[in-house]
């Protein structure tokens, strides 16, 4: 046995081993105890000065900071003529970020899953979050087909992986350093073992730290988000670039809870999105290799991502909590929203929001940021992890590619009201 890396401890272990070897010389069986008792020695004399010797390295030098990653350098998009999904395209490969360019912090997971994640909240006619639900209080169905439940997760059985995206753009200047201070509020609102990642944007997407449950070097994080000024980038403001690059490369393999907070105006410039519900689509007469609103939703049902967007806006009078829960179950994107005085921008962050299953704030609706936060914090600590097999339950047979709707009941516990993602997307096949 050899102790090279630690030679401070040399002569104790030596001395142990040489007492082994002696009881091992005149005894004539070895007994079980003796071995263990000798090594459990060993181990508390090698372990706690070690422990202890590496807590104060850790205080003397804490986790560093990677770079920030420019998360659309390079990258171009392909769409795939025969199943017309949008692919990424770069030197780096398509899909998550590499293990060579991940920062600190992240953690690649890989998982092969024939199931599709439902992440849902239940909430009774008082307002209050049901935390004590089991599996037999929920019914799940795709397309109108009851699907067995074949995975379950209570609120607190898993971590959450949530990114959180801040607009750095010029146009969101005069909250910038309100969206900073309050981001310490998500932070402490979590659960020891959630992850969060911090992700900023203006014309470019920078990943300022991946996935970590270590709070300072979150806090660090973010407060580097003006890194704008340094690199000059205050042309644009590409939100949803933004959100879709997160998805498609900081969400892929990771299990459990998934969710994005954004932290904008909703002003997009990047996707050319109006009040005409065809803006949102690729364009039927041509395969442009371009991101569409229809992608950037794609990709998060595809991981079952919700969005919590906060909107540096004020909320249009006709935009009531009640008004989006009444139309929880249908587009937003119709002709029939001209009529009703909402801005674009803000008809677009909610249907995103309706799409995936999450929620929407105002900034100007709460005392603080940094209570909108918490809100958001609580919300996600209170989810519960569903998971359901299009093979199993009638009429199964294997998922044809599109849009499933999902809907999802709790019963026999009165009037609950149960928020998830509206539908799941199968990929088409080429």
């Amino acid at each position: 046995m050899r102790f090279q890396s630690l030679p401070q401890f040399e002569p104790a272990a030596q001395r142990l081993i040489r007492k082994t070897r002696i009881l091992r010389l005149y005894s004539p069986i070895w007994p079980t105890t003796t071995c263990f008792v000798l090594f459990f020695t060993i181990a508390v004399s090698l372990a706690a000065p070690a422990v202890h010797s590496q807590t104060k390295h850790a205080r003397k030098h804490p986790q560093k900071l990677s770079r920030p990653i420019r998360l659309d350098a390079r990258v171009t998009y392909r769409r795939n003529p025969a199943s017309g999904e949008l692919e990424i395209a770069s030197p780096g490969g398509i899909g998550a970020v590499g293990e060579r360019d991940q920062p600190s912090g992240t953690r690649a997971i890989r998982v092969v899953t024939q199931v599709v994640p439902v992440t849902c909240s239940a909430v009774g006619s008082d307002g209050t979050p049901l935390r004590d639900l089991t599996l037999k209080d929920f019914r799940v169905y795709d397309d109108g087909i009851e699907r067995p439940i074949v995975v379950f997760g209570a609120h607190a059985a898993a971590p959450a992986s949530i990114a959180l995206v801040i607009d750095a753009s010029p146009s969101v200047l005069r909250d910038s350093q309100e969206m900073k201070n309050a981001a310490s509020a998500l932070i402490e609102g979590l659960a020891p073992a959630d992850e969060l990642a911090i992700v900023d944007f203006s014309a470019h997407t920078y990943l300022q730290t991946g996935f970590t449950s270590v709070r300072e070097l979150l806090r660090r994080a973010i407060a580097r988000v003006d890194v704008r000024q340094i690199l000059g980038d205050t042309g644009g403001s590409n939100i949803y670039e933004a959100v879709y690059l997160t998805a498609r490369k900081l969400f892929p393999g990771r299990a459990g809870r998934k969710a994005i907070v954004l932290l904008t105006d909703g002003e997009d410039s990047g996707l050319g999105l109006t009040l005409d519900p065809a803006s949102a689509s690729p364009h039927p007469w041509n395969s442009e290799n371009r991101l569409t609103f229809d992608d950037l939703t794609r990709a998060l049902a595809s991981h079952d991502i919700q969005i919590f967007a906060v909107s540096t806006e004020n909320r249009p009078r006709v935009m009531t909590r009640d008004w989006l829960a009444a139309h929880r179950g249908k587009s937003l994107l119709t002709l029939d929203s001209l009529k009703l005085g909402i801005p674009a921008y803000t008809l677009y962050l909610a249907e995103l929001v309706r799409r995936s299953g999450g929620d929407l704030y105002f900034l100007r609706e709460a005392d603080t940021l940094a209570e909108t936060f918490r809100r958001i914090a609580a919300r996600v600590g209170t989810e519960y992890s569903l998971g359901i097999s299009p093979l199993l339950g009638a009429n199964s047979a294997a998922p044809r590619p599109g849009w499933h709707q999902l809907r999802v009941e709790v019963i026999g516990r009165g009037d609950v009201s149960v928020v998830h993602r509206a539908a799941y997307y199968v990929q088409a096949t080429q």
